[in-house]
């Protein structure tokens, strides 16, 4: 295995064709073929699997695209740590729940570490997919959040994928709120307060089980429900239907606007807020500062 021959498979991927790639990287079809099918023997696995209609990553491949990438930017830093080279973009990913302070952070550690070039994604997507996207190494961090009844499903989950959870902060359930809402003026709300008014919480896909939802108290009955898809929806139903969200409470008014304040909500409950990554694989340079970061955030 070599640094090019990563590169190879990184670049066939990004652009999902072996004419593009072999364009891009300056060598012929047959070589890079050649390259990629080497690398497949070394390892005894199909990265892409080949067709007339082009290539397509296997899941095997996907994970060892994470591993390549991870391994290519721990290239990259070091050459820029001792030659004072940067080659190509800076690559970061991250994916979380809907919350507003890790884009607070992500956009921290644009401003401190983005450079002249980059390419970084902040996935806010559903929960499954979170622990998907990390232990195939589509993203370095994930971030989301424990309690007593989701707890021991998750924690499962993320065992079965070699991961492992780090709590950052341990949140009071909190509900959201439009400014202008009936239940804005009171010190607390109890759970009797939310009944007239729709609950808004998000879409988990394929994986949509109570132990998979972003909100607490899940299974709480509702007469009124109306399921989103993104954070900018979920806002503005808030505020033009009266609606409420169960959540941590933590808000950024700067990136989220004066429109959505939080309220305490009278139950015994907590959510605990923390970070997920592989078990095995060493924290990137981006990693750790993504991580001070959200801590800044969360204080």
């Amino acid at each position: 295995m070599t640094l090019k021959q990563l590169k190879y498979v990184v670049t066939v991927a990004e652009t999902g064709s072996i004419t593009e790639a072999a364009k891009q990287l300056f060598i012929s079809q047959p070589s890079l073929t050649a390259a990629i099918k080497e690398l497949e023997q070394e390892f005894g696995i199909t990265i892409f699997h080949r067709s007339n209609k082009g290539i397509e990553q296997t899941p095997e491949g996907d994970e060892f695209l994470g591993y390549a990438r991870q391994l290519l930017e721990q290239a990259n830093l070091m050459d820029a740590r001792y030659t004072g080279k940067v080659h190509g973009k800076q690559r970061f990913c991250v994916s979380a729940q809907h919350y507003s302070f890790a884009v607070e952070a992500f956009v921290e550690l644009l401003k401190a570490d983005g450079g002249d070039k980059y390419e970084f994604h902040m996935r806010e997507t559903q929960t499954y997919d979170i622990i998907d996207d990390v232990a195939h190494r589509r993203s370095e961090i994930g971030v989301l959040y424990l309690n007593t009844f989701n707890e021991p499903v998750i924690r499962k989950t993320l065992r079965d994928h070699g991961l492992s959870f780090t709590s950052l902060y341990r949140a009071a359930p909190h509900v959201f709120l439009g400014k202008n809402s009936p239940l804005a003026k009171k010190k607390e709300i109890a759970l009797s307060d939310l009944a007239p008014y729709p609950r808004l919480s998000y879409e988990q896909g394929n994986h949509n089980s109570f132990y998979f939802s972003e909100e607490i108290l899940s299974t709480m009955d509702s007469d009124k429900e109306i399921i989103v898809r993104d954070r900018a929806t979920l806002f503005n139903l808030l505020v033009g239907l009266n609606g409420y969200t169960i959540c941590s409470g933590v808000i950024s008014e700067e990136l989220n606007g004066p429109h959505i304040i939080a309220k305490p909500l009278a139950v015994d409950d907590y959510m605990e807020i923390g970070y997920i990554l592989p078990s095995d694989t060493p924290q990137s340079a981006l990693t750790q500062k993504y991580i001070r970061f959200l801590k800044q955030a969360l204080e």
